[in-house]
């Protein structure tokens, strides 16, 4: 089958699905409001919380341990218990571990020091104590920021395209992007750090180039069909994915491993434009092309 052959038969099966097609992100849509219900109602939070929005301790120690002996042995002593490795760059040798506990400094310094068997002074560790009341202050802070990001992307998409279908549309993508990828992030059990909730920001602007990319084409198609103008948008908006997701994917296959930070904030960019493709091109395609087909229909009446 050749290439028009090919988009004329899709476009036929388009035509005739493209509004049960919603089903499928609708159905995703339940499952991720009842899901996070209950998640909220065990956890009252929309999200598993680090140390650095909950409060608790942080060592480092700079010496070579092995990290899942220590973990057996004091997981059961210190309060949600996370712990990682550091290693070099070139060599990939363990140059330090890191252990992270809501318990205070004080008793973390001693359970360390007695399965270690030797001090923790200033040469071989470092202490990190961040109080509750500050980290909470700064999740509430970063938490008005997103809020205040996805306002202001509403502001501008609404003076842009200056009707409430289109505008709606890509709004709707953007939020799903992010409220998937929350979804799953908490499937996964992941705790969300500072820099997690900075990549949500991130995945602000990622999740709607795609949207105006598309609904331009197809609300400003100049004499084009709607299938046409949505082939073409798609070939582009794809490409633009693909070629995010491919960078994001090698940084956090070559750089995660070495930095919890910069692994957490790849990681959510990698889930959120997987599912921009999905919302993108299910989700706001359908509700544009149906749009626009009503508004050709009533033009031409």
């Amino acid at each position: 089958m050749n290439k028009e052959n090919f988009k004329k038969k899709f476009a036929e099966f388009h035509d005739k699905k493209y509004k049960l097609l919603l089903l499928i992100p609708l159905a995703l849509f339940i499952f991720g409001f009842v899901y996070m219900g209950f998640f909220y109602a065990q956890n009252n939070d929309f999200m598993y919380k680090d140390i650095s929005l909950t409060g608790g301790t942080s060592v480092t120690i700079n010496n070579q341990i092995d990290s899942a002996e220590l973990r057996n042995a004091i997981s059961s002593k210190l309060e949600n218990l996370q712990i990682r490795e550091i290693s070099d760059l070139v060599t990939h040798e363990q140059i330090a571990v890191v252990i992270e506990t809501k318990s205070d400094g004080d008793f973390t310094r001693q359970v360390l020091e007695e399965y270690l068997g030797y001090d923790l002074d200033g040469e071989n560790s470092s202490f990190e104590f961040t109080g509750a009341t500050l980290s909470n202050s700064f999740y509430q802070q970063l938490l008005i920021a997103l809020l205040i990001s996805f306002v202001l992307m509403t502001f501008v998409v609404s003076i842009q395209f200056k009707n409430f279908v289109p505008s709606i549309s890509i709004i709707l993508s953007a939020f799903a992007d992010i409220f998937f990828t929350l979804v799953l992030i908490n499937l996964l059990g992941i705790q969300i750090s500072t820099a997690g909730i900075v990549a949500f920001l991130m995945l602000i602007g990622y999740s709607v180039d795609t949207d105006i990319l598309l609904t331009n084409k197809v609300l400003k198609r100049e004499g084009k069909s709607i299938n046409e103008s949505i082939f073409q948008s798609f070939k582009t908006g794809v490409t633009m994915t693909l070629t995010s997701i491919a960078a994001v994917t090698a940084a956090f296959i070559i750089i995660g491993p070495f930095s919890s930070i910069l692994s957490q904030i790849f990681l959510i960019m990698l889930i959120g434009l997987c599912f921009d493709i999905l919302n993108t091109w299910l989700t706001n395609v359908s509700i544009i092309k149906w749009y626009a087909k009503h508004k050709q229909k009533k033009n031409e009446n």
